[in-house]
């Protein structure tokens, strides 16, 4: 699986963005796709996943009720929707596809990753 992340940029404290990520191959559906982010000096850090079917989702603490993890297997797309954003939400933002049927939130559960798309808030 090959994932190619877009849709980051700088935006206001208080605003919005939605990433996606896009990904090849014909198995996407049956992979766990996540989201993690990784600010300057700081671990790579979770941030959502979803499960292959859509009905197991699960979110970091610092950003449940902002952010929203969506995928459209017939696309072979996965989203985050970013509403209110914080300067604390500044990071390169990861997709990440891992096998098996569990939404798990750790980095080392997953076995392909995006190169990233910089997200910047302003305050």
């Amino acid at each position: 699986v090959q994932l190619q992340a877009s849709g980051g940029g700088l935006v206001q404290a208080g605003g919005s963005l939605r990433l996606s990520c896009a990904a090849s191959g014909r198995t996407f559906s049956s992979y766990v796709m996540g989201w993690f982010r990784q600010a300057p000096g700081k671990e790579r850090e979770f941030v959502a996943a979803i499960s292959w079917s859509g009905g197991s989702i699960r979110y970091g603490d610092s950003v449940k009720g902002r952010f929203t993890i969506s995928r459209d297997n017939a696309k072979n797309m996965v989203y985050l929707q970013m509403n209110s954003l914080k300067p604390e939400d500044t990071a390169v933002y990861y997709c990440a596809a891992g096998r098996g049927i569990i939404v798990l939130m750790k980095p080392e559960n997953y076995d392909y990753w995006g190169q990233g798309t910089l997200v910047t808030v302003s305050s």
